[in-house]
């Protein structure tokens, strides 16, 4: 089988070296400064979306926004007829209808694929992969999901539903960092150490490999990006109208979709969505005042 990715991205970019290392791969950017680990790992260059497709069975679109798969759709499409699309990118499920809709316009088959992870269980080949769609197409894909991206590959219903799932899984997600970064604030203004806090954490019944490397990356000031903050402040603004759509009370995310506002707003938007804490501290609110 061959496979096409488009977006090479954060999270793009390690799913491509791990599909690359299964399947011959051609691979398109906006950026070409993405290229060379692709290239080095025998990845074919396309010198656009429609290229991509053209020379693969199943492409792979994991780009920032609805916006960005708009800009790009149009020359796809005349390349998608006998081909499968999977969008793995974070969008609002009515585009998802739309994009499904073109797709088969189009003649392809359409996949909505999710994923529940950041950098670094992208890099293992260990996200969480919440497939939606027509059934036989997304059985027809599985197999190379598990194989090279993903830990589990989760059928959620259809087209929809994966995001549904997504939108759920990130609030937990998302409240959970937020509250670990006030934890961790109220320590350090209380004059506990941070180490300390860390080891209670660790050894309690909310211990988690997700906690464990957001407190490490506080306790080093290692601000490099597993999931950016720009990225959950636009992933909350996903929930928030998933939440409204349906009249669910989300309190929480709501918060949290000010927070990271505030943070992305503050410059700190391309730094690891743990960054938050930093518009929690007295002297980061008052510069911003």
């Amino acid at each position: 089988m061959r496979i096409g990715f488009i977006g090479l991205g954060t999270m793009g970019t390690p799913m491509a070296l791990n599909l690359a290392r299964k399947f011959p791969i051609t691979v398109w950017n906006r950026s070409p400064s993405r290229y060379p680990p692709l290239a080095a790992a025998g990845a074919r260059i396309g010198a656009t979306p429609s290229e991509v497709a053209r020379d693969s069975d199943v492409i792979f679109t994991m780009l920032f926004d609805a916006p960005a798969i708009s800009e790009v759709l149009p020359d796809l499409k005349t390349a998608l007829r006998g081909k499968t699309l999977v969008n793995a990118s974070s969008v609002p499920e009515e585009f998802s209808h739309y994009l499904a809709r073109e797709v088969s316009l189009a003649g392809g088959q359409f996949v909505e694929m999710p994923v529940s992870g950041s950098k670094l269980p992208a890099e293992q080949g260990q996200l969480v992969a919440l497939l939606a769609g027509d059934a036989d197409a997304v059985e027809q894909v599985r197999d190379v999901v598990n194989a090279t991206i993903a830990s589990a590959a989760v059928y959620c219903g259809p087209v929809g539903h994966g995001l549904r799932t997504k939108y759920a899984v990130n609030l937990y997600m998302i409240a959970l960092t937020a509250g670990l970064a006030e934890s961790l604030n109220l320590a350090k203004a209380q004059g506990i150490d941070p180490a300390v806090i860390q080891e209670v954490l660790n050894s309690g019944p909310t211990a988690s490999a997700y906690a464990r490397n957001k407190m490490a990356k506080v306790i080093a000031q290692d601000w490099s990006p597993q999931a950016a903050a720009k990225d959950c402040y636009n992933s909350s603004k996903l929930i928030c109208a998933a939440a409204e759509a349906v009249d669910a009370r989300s309190p929480l995310i709501a918060l949290c979709r000010t927070m990271y506002e505030e943070a992305t707003k503050a410059g700190f938007g391309d730094e690891d969505m743990i960054a938050v804490i930093k518009i929690l501290s007295s002297s980061s609110r008052s510069s911003s005042d």
